[in-house]
This record gives C-alpha cells, sequence and structure tokens, in this order.
C-alpha cells in the first residue's frame, strides 16, 4: 500500500523533477544545454501532428487517472494524459504507441515524449491559439461590422458566432439560450476579454464563479476566427450549470429554456459581484424597471355586503410598488378549441401589441395565490438597452403541462414601446424603439419538444437558424410563423441611425 501511495506522489512530482535535472545537466555542461535548444527548434516529429482529431471542449481529465492535475493532450491520437515523467501516464503511451509530441492543457507549452524535451516551433501556435482564444479590443471592435466567411482545419466555412453547438443528449434548450446572449454584444464583448472579470474577489469555496469562467471560454470558442471545426460543444459550460444550480439542469434530461435563462441570468449576475443595488454586465444590458399597481380582491364566498365592507378598508385599497426586470412575461389568450371543416384544429394568431397591452398601465389581470387573490396593472417606467420577451406558452398544473401553440405575429424591426411607458418616462427616455436580435422556438409536445434558434448577424444583416449543429440561413419573413418563446430586442441607439435590417 505504502508503495503504491509513493509511485502515485511520484507520478505527481515527475514533471519538476525532470525539469530540475534537466537545469542542472543544462547549467553544468554547456554543450548539453545547445544539444537541447537544437531538439527544440527542430523536432523531427511535428509532421505527425494530426489537428483533425484534436478537440479541446471536453473537460481536462486524464483518460487514464480521471486526474486533472498536470494534464498532456497527445497531438497525435487527441487523447488526455497525466504527467510527463518516466512512470506517467503520458510518457507510456509515448513509448507504447510512438505518439511523441504533447501539449500541457495548462501552461500551453509543447513537449517531446518519451525524450523529454520542450518543443518550440511557431507552426504550433494555431493549436494554442484553438486551445485558448484571446482578442484584441480592435478585433472585438470590428465584428459586428464585417461578415467574413473562415474557413476552418476541417475545410468548412464558417461565420464566427453562428456557429453550431453540440447537443450532447437533452440540452438544446440551454443551447439556445447560451447561443441567444451569444449574440448580445455588450455580453458577449465584456465575456471575450477574459481580463473584466479575473480580478472579482469571490468567498473561499464559491463554486459559482466557475459559471463565469466557463462561460467566457465558450464565448470565446464560439467567436474564434481559427477554429479547427465549424462547431463547438459546451461540455465543460454544462457541467459547470450542472454543478453550480446543483443538477436543478442537466445535460441528459430535457428542461425549459425560459427557466433555465432565469437561473442563469441570476447566476451570473450574483457570480460577478452584482447586487440588488450593485450593478453587473447583466443588468447593464438587460435590466428595466415597472410600477406594479396591486389590489386585493375579497374571497369569492363573501356575501355581496361583506365584499363592500372589506373594499373601502385600507386593506383593500391598491398599493404602487416599483420594481425592476431581467425579462418580461407576455401571457398568450386561451387556445380556442374548435375544429375547422376539415376536422383540423385551428392555430389562433395573436399580434405581439395585444399581449403588450399588459404593460399599458390600465389592463388588469387577476392574480391567484393559496390564500389571496389579487389584481394587477403594470406599466413600465426604464427600457433597458436589450429588452427579452418570454412568451408564456405552458402552463403547467399537477398532473400535466399544457403547451398553448398561439402564434404571434410580431414585425422584425421598429417596435415603439413609448405607449408602455408611464409619462415621466416618456419624458425621460429618448429612444423606444427595439429591432428583434434572437428568436427561440420551441417545436413539439411540451415535454418532449425540440429547441431552435433564429439570430441576427449583425456584421452581414442576415438571420440564421441554428439547431444544435445545424446552421441554416433563413429569410425574415419565416421567422413570424414560429411559435417564438424567447425574444431577445436591440434598441435603436438614436433615431437617425438606426440598423438597417430587413423589415416584414
Amino acid at each position: 500500500m505504502m508503495v503504491s501511495m509513493k509511485r502515485e506522489r511520484e507520478a505527481e512530482v515527475d514533471d519538476d523533477d525532470d525539469e530540475d535535472d534537466e537545469d542542472i545537466v543544462a547549467a553544468k555542461v554547456g554543450r548539453g544545454r545547445a544539444a537541447e535548444d537544437r531538439r527544440s527548434r527542430h523536432c523531427p516529429y511535428l509532421d505527425t501532428i494530426n489537428r483533425s482529431v484534436l478537440d479541446f471542449d471536453f473537460e481536462k481529465l486524464c483518460s487514464i487517472s480521471l486526474s486533472h492535475i498536470n494534464v498532456y493532450a497527445c497531438l497525435i491520437c487527441g487523447k488526455y494524459f497525466q504527467g510527463r515523467g518516466l512512470k506517467s501516464h503520458a510518457y507510456t503511451h509515448s513509448v507504447q504507441f510512438t505518439h511523441h509530441v504533447f501539449l500541457n492543457l495548462h501552461t500551453l507549452k509543447f513537449y517531446c515524449l518519451p525524450d523529454n524535451y520542450e518543443i518550440i516551433d511557431s507552426s504550433l501556435e494555431d493549436i494554442t491559439y484553438v486551445l485558448k482564444p484571446t482578442f484584441t479590443k480592435q478585433h472585438i471592435g470590428g465584428l459586428d461590422k464585417q461578415g467574413k466567411l473562415y474557413r476552418a482545419y476541417d475545410g468548412t466555412t464558417y461565420l464566427p458566432g453562428i456557429v453550431g453547438l453540440n447537443n450532447i443528449k437533452a440540452n438544446d434548450y440551454a443551447n439556445v439560450v447560451l447561443q441567444a446572449f451569444s449574440n448580445v454584444p455588450p455580453l458577449r464583448n465584456y465575456f471575450l476579454e477574459e481580463e473584466n472579470y479575473m480580478g472579482i474577489r469571490r468567498p473561499p469555496g464559491d463554486i459559482m464563479f466557475l459559471l463565469v469562467q466557463r462561460f467566457g471560454e465558450l464565448m470565446r470558442k464560439l467567436w474564434n476566427p481559427r477554429n479547427f471545426k465549424a462547431h463547438v460543444s459546451p461540455h465543460e459550460m454544462l457541467q459547470a450549470v450542472v454543478l453550480c444550480s446543483k443538477k436543478n439542469f442537466q445535460i441528459t434530461k430535457q428542461g425549459d429554456a425560459v427557466d433555465f435563462m432565469t437561473w442563469f441570468l441570476n447566476a451570473l449576475h450574483g457570480a460577478l459581484g452584482g447586487t440588488k443595488k450593485k450593478t453587473s454586465s447583466i443588468t447593464k444590458a438587460f435590466q428595466g424597471s415597472m410600477r406594479i399597481f396591486s389590489k386585493k380582491l375579497p374571497h369569492p364566498d363573501c356575501t355581496p355586503e361583506e365584499k363592500e365592507a372589506l373594499l373601502v378598508t385600507e386593506e383593500y385599497q391598491e398599493q404602487m410598488s416599483e420594481s425592476t426586470f431581467l425579462f418580461l412575461t407576455l401571457d398568450l389568450p386561451t387556445a380556442p378549441l374548435y375544429k375547422d371543416e376539415k376536422e383540423q384544429l385551428i392555430i389562433p394568431q395573436v399580434p405581439l401589441f395585444n399581449i403588450l397591452g399588459k404593460f399599458n398601465g390600465s389592463t388588469e389581470k387577476e392574480y391567484k395565490t393559496y390564500k389571496e387573490n389579487f389584481l394587477k396593472r403594470f406599466q413600465l417606467t426604464k427600457l433597458p438597452p436589450y429588452l427579452v420577451f418570454c412568451i408564456k406558452r405552458f402552463t403547467k398544473n399537477n398532473f400535466f403541462v399544457e403547451k398553448n401553440p398561439t402564434i404571434v405575429n410580431f414585425p422584425i424591426t421598429n417596435v415603439d414601446l413609448r405607449e408602455y411607458l408611464t409619462e415621466e418616462a416618456q419624458v425621460t427616455e429618448k429612444n423606444t424603439t427595439y429591432d428583434l436580435v434572437a428568436n427561440v422556438v420551441h417545436d413539439g409536445k411540451p415535454t418532449e419538444g425540440a429547441y431552435r434558434i433564429h439570430v441576427l448577424h449583425h456584421g452581414t444583416g442576415k438571420w440564421y437558424e441554428m439547431q444544435d449543429l445545424q446552421v441554416t440561413d433563413i429569410l425574415p419573413q419565416m421567422i413570424t410563423l414560429s411559435e417564438a418563446y424567447i425574444q431577445i430586442w436591440k434598441r435603436q441607439e438614436s433615431d437617425t441611425d438606426t440598423d438597417n435590417h430587413t423589415a416584414v
């Protein structure tokens, strides 16, 4: 047992010992260092590297020991191994399969095994860039100004940002939300630069910051112009989601996109150091505010005389409160049950402005709680740069989930929300017109349907549909025919400087 533990310890520290030994030998013998340098610059095995098998989207674990300490990628077969000392898994693999070139996934240094010398060669920079893409402010500033197609190593062409996400088993509900946020420029730009959030201090043992790190890594992969393939696997991002949500959201079980989005926005806001009073990149992009007018209703069993008496008491007078929001929930009218002449269910349609009437300050809606009923009306007081609508398609009861198939008719551009603001806000809010930038759709049955997303590529002004790995361009007219579930709208920057998007 002691021997086994000693060997494991040796495997972990082998790297350091080897490096120390090399430095001592090189310091003592000048010729030794020259030989090392010569080999480093002229490794004979670089042509054995197989870029087509390299995939850095998965968790950085040794494929044998499952340890995340000191992991190397074999650049010939793409597998991960621990250590590079004499007894390490990487060393054994190099001898057994004559695979010689390895990359340390943490330090981004290349090594030749079993000879154990560092490889220095500029031709390997494309590999380190795929593992850890970096973006300059100049590069980020130009992302939405051009629509250049890039060619991946596997030969496929793609637009950075318009890249498919792998559906590992049943995670399309999360994929569409991640894709939607990837196409919100201020949020994307914040996460593309790691320096923006690396200085945020979190309490010891806090795991939520992992969500921030993984989301940043995913953004940089989605927008990488030098990818080896034209799709990305969100495996590490989703593992962080499973861990941080305490398994409320999983890779193997279908979830609800709105539930996930609600949790994800609040979790990111908190992990970035945001509070109710302190802003974050999340609240700067999405947070608006509203007034809520609430009036308590007498119990239905009360007699007319009792109701009349209660309504004059202070408890039953209308109360006004202010509240912030990250998204607005739009209620659909109840779907009709009648059929047409061919016994087909009629799919009803409703204009977007009809369901937006909930926020006009006069439309009242009854809300029932376990004990009490309230009559509420809403009016907006502040509009955010990016406005998120959640169209309430699903109703749940004790027995099943029901889906409302109503089609919402909406224009793609120039949706003016001024009439939903209070009189004071109408004076202070200069720009109240919005254009659609992302549209999440749910197809099929409530519990087993599939998700897809339409996104606007700002550089080209074209719309694309993404469903897992499949990416296709789509006409704007087709977007309005779908069962929209989540929408993200961008506020026009000024009355004259509107985005030149195709209107429907």
